[in-house]
């Protein structure tokens, strides 16, 4: 198997960290070498938060280079972008409709691409958008946005033979876990 090249963006707080080791955990159990790297913003602030993620027989660094990630999961139109630049000829992006303002739109000195989705799907083609923030309210916590959008991601590379609801289960708090687990169902039947 080739290396597969695998890119997470969001804002700070919407647990794509949190989803990068999920996936990579699976990615382990099913017997791949995996690399990942994370890149903190100003998370904190709600700047943007990119991990990310090499998987196959042998992998020796985890940086993706421009043009090289097959697959881009954005859990903010904006932030995929944003990283636009990396996805190569061919790559798909999953990304939520999402919109969450930066701290220059909300002082007046950047505008928010209202037509993000539509750039997106000119310039890609094969842009898959997943309603995961509003499934995830609909379930009773927005903050399951981000194991919404690894559903669809899980079922887009069709990765089977291990039990991702039960990583999903021993990765969130227990309070949590039946919006998780019903988030990670929605997102792969989205796809």
């Amino acid at each position: 198997m080739t290396t597969k090249n695998i890119i997470l963006v969001g804002v700070g707080g919407q647990g794509t960290i949190l989803t990068t080791k999920i996936l990579s955990a699976g990615l382990v159990q099913l017997g791949y070498d995996v690399k990942m790297s994370e890149i903190h913003g100003m998370s904190q602030r709600g700047g943007t938060v990119t991990t990310q993620l090499r998987f196959g027989e042998k992998v020796y660094a985890p940086n993706i280079g421009k043009h090289e990630a097959e697959i881009i999961i954005s859990f903010e139109k904006m932030e995929a972008l944003r990283a636009l630049p990396y996805l190569k000829k061919g790559g798909v992006i999953i990304t939520d409709e999402r919109e969450i303002f930066s701290m220059p739109v909300l002082t007046g000195e950047a505008e928010y691409p209202s037509d993000a989705i539509e750039v997106l799907e000119k310039v890609v083609g094969n842009v898959k958008t997943v309603k995961a923030s509003e499934k995830a309210q609909e379930l009773g916590n927005i903050k399951a946005q981000n194991i919404c959008l690894l559903g669809a991601l899980i079922k887009e590379l069709k990765l089977e033979g291990i039990d991702w609801v039960e990583l999903v289960k021993q990765n969130v708090p227990e309070k949590v876990r039946d919006i998780n687990v019903a988030a990670f169902q929605a997102g792969y039947d989205m796809v």
